[in-house]
């Protein structure tokens, strides 16, 4: 327990400026020594990739950029450094909708074509080895192998970005990743680093908020939306160019996992999306998304209350609607993991003839970043260690890791800008390096953001208030979770500053749950507009209400009724569900002499993995579960995750009876089978702030 408790901010001391684009700038000075390059040059701004213009395209010549991101690229041996953790598969993709009038792709204009595709889906921050079922933004990746070359659709399972430059991104992993100084924690960002780091970047709250979010836990890859995230340009026979973002829609719809399920899970099976992915081919229950494209031109996309090129803004769909014109398909698990999976490369500048890039400096580069990565199992980006080639000057920089490391980084923020050590060096316009003011028909080459990216609240507040009361619970209890891991109480100050900004009741409640008084709000680079709310955010609030790729676990014992589990079997099924028996032992004789196998023992298969539990048992085995701990939680944890629960005389007298479980709507005798195969749809959420308490 901490009784001095600092709340005062280093960051107010650290000499910073503000950008055009509002992006923060650091500056060393006196004792603060400069960031340099390996080369020992310094660095004047390192916020900003050097680019023909405010919104141009950004440069080649750009050093600076080239060598952090390479460096940064060839950290890892040999996995991915992010997306390191991920599932894929084999499929087809049809275009059922020609844009022949926007584009010449013969993707895009052939209809009624299978064209072969592996997709990857992943998760971000964790290894090879983590889990499957982290709190993490998730990739999705499509590879379509067209008749033009190949097509790669490098997204993510949210239709934004944490940051605005390609610049921020080595900055934004080294915060996300484990702590260098003690190497945890692992797939989390509910730790210091990560809360500082989007604490100090403002542009991070849009991002932020989603992660927040239940999208940020999905139940299944094959539950997921896949997002392109930057704007690109379609260009017809004509040359005409229109803009287009690229979304993936699940038939099955989005559907998320609560915080609690998703840890017991991760003990429980840690593969679980994989498992899920894997099992669902082999049964011939095929993964199969919507393909759909929202499409504007330059003159819309300048009305629109937003920057589209900022990757930190969504296209709202009540703005600019997505149009359905075709579908992926998976239908083949990879023959090797490592060859196919693990071994596939995507790069975003993968297109054919037709489609094209746009000026987003994300985007731009990205387009260096993924080529380049691929060559971080090949050699090593550490060559200016060799005391050859090594510089006599100071030098001082954020890269870490890699191949033939030799030097020795000590501290826990190898990021920037940071405020747990308010000493490391930082950019210093005055002496670093500066590229030549070359007049441009546009403006002028510089390191410079557009004002249009000033404004890094309306989105979240329109994203925060778009949602049902009960996926707000969860937003403002996930802020409350992760803060409540970070031990610097400044950094938590300053978040729930950006908290008041996005929405005042959402930091009031992360404050209280917190146990801390409200700061001053930290004054906005933009004006925060009150946007309209967008329902297509949500999560709950959209959640199809059927049973089709869901599954139910039905318990049953010696002596249980085999009338009575095919029933629910039967009904279970012809609703589009799965169904694993569970017992407490593999085999049991049923009521009519039967011996059969349970799918899974009660001890290695609890409530967390089913979307509805049915319990079938007689008393001598009911009395016997009513003293397993195991059994007690299988009911409970139902229960407590807002599940429908059907159970039998001999359970609701010697398990339930026992339990905290009120007989709400959604707990329902064996008799009542078409009222639970109707609960077992969805979930009852009113029930959730009787069993946990949110924020």
């Amino acid at each position: 327990m901490k009784d001095n408790i600092n709340h005062n901010d280093p960051a107010k001391d650290m000499n910073p400026q503000t950008g055009k684009g509002g992006e923060p700038q650091y500056q060393a000075g006196q004792d603060v020594p400069n960031l340099t390059t390996q080369q020992g040059v310094v660095i004047s701004d390192n916020q900003n990739s050097l680019k023909a213009g405010p919104r141009g395209p950004a440069l080649l010549e750009d050093f600076v950029l080239r060598e952090k991101i390479t460096h940064f690229d060839h950290e890892r041996i040999p996995e991915r450094i992010v997306h390191a953790r991920g599932s894929g598969a084999h499929g087809y993709f049809e275009l059922t909708e020609s844009l022949e009038e926007y584009t010449t792709a013969k993707i895009l204009t052939e209809t009624g074509k299978q064209t072969p595709l592996f997709t990857r889906f992943s998760t971000v921050a964790g290894n090879k080895g983590s889990k499957d079922t982290p709190r993490d933004v998730r990739g999705f990746a499509v590879k379509i192998y067209t008749s033009e070359g190949n097509w790669d659709i490098v997204g993510n399972n949210m239709p934004i970005f944490f940051i605005q430059d390609a610049m921020k991104f080595p900055d934004f992993v080294h915060a996300v990743k484990p702590e260098p100084d003690r190497g945890f924690p692992q797939a989390a960002s509910a730790h210091d680093t990560f809360w500082d780091f989007v604490s100090l970047t403002p542009e991070t709250m849009h991002n932020l908020i989603w992660l927040m979010s239940d999208r940020a836990i999905p139940r299944s890859l094959r539950m997921m939306e896949g997002f392109g995230i930057h704007s690109y340009r379609l260009i017809n026979k004509e040359g005409k160019s229109t803009f287009v973002r690229f979304h993936w829609k699940p038939k099955l719809g989005v559907q998320g996992l609560t915080w609690d399920e998703a840890v017991k899970i991760s003990g429980a099976d840690p593969d679980y999306n994989r498992r899920d992915l894997f099992e669902s081919i082999e049964a011939g229950d095929y993964p199969e998304w919507e393909f759909g494209v929202q499409l504007f031109t330059e003159e819309e996309a300048e009305k629109f209350p937003f920057d589209h090129l900022d990757a930190t803004k969504l296209i709202p769909e009540e703005l600019v609607p997505v149009k359905i014109i075709g579908k992926m398909v998976l239908n083949r698990y990879p023959d090797n993991f490592f060859a196919e999976t693990e071994q596939v490369a995507f790069c975003p500048s993968h297109l054919p003839p037709g489609i094209d890039f746009s000026n987003d400096p994300l985007l731009q580069g990205r387009l260096f970043s993924y080529l380049d990565t691929q060559l971080s199992r090949l050699g090593s980006p550490n060559f200016a260690q060799i005391p050859i080639n090594a510089p006599k000057c100071p030098f001082a920089h954020n890269q870490q890791d890699g191949h033939m490391q030799m030097q020795v980084p000590k501290g826990r923020t190898l990021y920037e800008p940071q405020s747990l050590e308010p000493n490391k060096p930082r950019a210093n316009y005055k002496q670093g390096f500066k590229s030549y003011d070359e007049q441009l028909d546009d403006g002028v080459k510089g390191r410079v953001r557009a004002e249009s990216f000033a404004d890094h609240y309306s989105q979240p507040r329109m994203f925060y208030r778009s949602q049902t009361a009960t996926e707000q619970a969860h937003i403002a209890s996930a802020f409350a979770f992760e803060l409540g891991k970070v031990d610097t109480a400044h950094v938590r100050t300053r978040m729930l500053g950006h908290l008041i900004n996005i929405d005042q009741e959402l930091a009031e409640r992360v404050a209280k749950a917190l146990g801390m008084e409200l700061p001053e709000a930290p004054k906005p680079s933009a004006p925060i507009q009150d946007l309209p709310t967008s329902p297509a955010v949500q999560t709950i609030g959209l959640s199809p209400k059927t049973l089709k790729g869901r599954q139910i676990g039905i318990l049953i014992g010696e002596g249980s009724s085999r009338e009575q589990i095919e029933k629910f079997e039967k009904a279970a099924k012809a609703a589009g569900a799965s169904v694993k028996i569970v017992a407490p032992s593999k085999e049991a004789v049923l009521d009519e002499g039967t011996r059969v196998q349970a799918d899974e023992r009660i001890a290695g298969a609890p409530s967390v993995l089913f979307d509805a539990v049915v319990s079938i048992i007689m008393p001598d085995v009911a009395k016997k579960l009513a003293n397993d701990s195991s059994a007690l939680d299988w009911f409970n944890d139902a229960f407590n995750h807002c599940k429908a629960i059907a159970y039998c005389p001999a359970t609701e007298k010697h398990i339930l009876s026992k339990l905290p479980i009120e007989k709400d709507e959604f707990v329902t005798p064996l008799d009542a089978v078409d009222e639970f195969i109707e609960n077992a749809k969805t979930r009852l959420w009113e029930r959730e702030p009787k069993v946990r308490d949110l924020a």
